[in-house]
């Protein structure tokens, strides 16, 4: 071959490489569109969260305006139970609306799983419990022995200021509680006493404070209220 006919070869190679480049850029302008399609439906169809029959206990709860407390703490207990009171009461002042214009939800997890449990628990469990939460009943200054948030006469010892969990029940509030925490809870008191874990557990869910809701977990229950439309306060 003389060197100034082309080689069949470089042809060859320059016409693949060409057809390559052209596929590649094809198939990104074909990618970028398909992106863009699937922006378009984003758009056109927004997020929306799913909803779990686990949850509809929120929606069953009648009211203008819902309201979730995110009690975390003892001392937490005491602070949710006012400020839902407040709310309710300034409500009541300020709108005109009655208790059951309103959808209040307590939410009870970590340590503030604790005070879900009625005086039976305490009298049995107090002291295990206690230590675990590291609280003492204010007026006996050792563990208690009774659910301290159903009970009065505790002045400004405690955080709830004379207005109990029952009061709150009397209004029309309901309690959302841990159940991963109360399964923790049990298998604490199983371990202290030597008993049966999931005999503990059992015995504290048939015990609970009225109006109580178990969910999978507190902070589960946190989010399935916000998307339920319940605005969040985070007490600690």
């Amino acid at each position: 071959m003389s060197n100034s006919e082309p080689d069949p070869t470089l042809a060859r190679r320059s016409f693949m490489t060409r057809l390559g480049a052209g596929l590649a850029a094809f198939g990104g302008a074909f990618t970028l569109g398909a992106g863009s399609l699937q922006a378009q439906r984003s758009l056109d169809a927004p997020w929306t969260p799913a909803r779990h029959p686990q949850d509809d206990w929120l929606d069953a709860i009648a009211g203008q305006h819902r309201f979730f407390f995110d009690a975390t703490s003892p001392a937490g207990v005491g602070d949710a139970v006012v400020f839902a009171s407040n709310f309710l009461a300034a409500s009541k002042s300020g709108y005109g609306l009655e208790f059951g214009d309103n959808a209040v939800v307590i939410g009870l997890r970590h340590h503030a799983t604790a005070f879900a449990f009625t005086d039976p628990i305490w009298a049995k469990y107090g002291v295990p419990l206690g230590e675990r939460i590291k609280f003492t009943d204010p007026k006996t200054v050792v563990a208690p022995v009774v659910n301290v948030y159903q009970a009065t006469g505790y002045g400004t010892a405690l955080t709830n200021r004379e207005t109990t969990i029952d009061m709150m029940v009397q209004r029309g509030v309901h309690f959302a509680i841990c159940d991963m925490a109360t399964r923790a809870f049990a298998g604490v008191v199983a371990t202290k006493l030597g008993l049966k874990s999931a005999d503990v557990y059992e015995e504290m869910k048939a015990s609970v404070v009225p109006n109580a809701h178990f969910a999978a977990a507190g902070i589960v229950a946190v989010n399935r209220a916000q998307e339920r439309g319940y605005a969040i306060q985070h007490i600690g």
